[in-house]
């Protein structure tokens, strides 16, 4: 958590970005370390995302569990 709605988050694509929580989002979910996020890449400034949404731990656990992650 880096404060102001933003975290750093680290991608598949190896990258890691400044993420944005949108409003949405911050007031539904907490975000802790750990979490699996869908994030959208800005496309004028690829350092930077939106987060658009959070799985928890046993969500992982289901989705890997089921194939969708490797």
């Amino acid at each position: 958590m880096l404060g102001a709605n933003h975290i750093r988050v680290r991608c598949f694509d190896g990258v890691t970005r400044m993420g944005r929580i949108k409003g949405k989002i911050k007031k539904r979910a907490w975000i802790r370390e750990g979490d699996l996020l869908i994030v959208i890449p800005w496309s004028f400034q690829d350092e930077k995302c939106d987060i658009q949404f959070r799985y928890r731990k046993p969500q992982v656990d289901w989705l890997r569990k089921n194939g969708y992650l490797s």
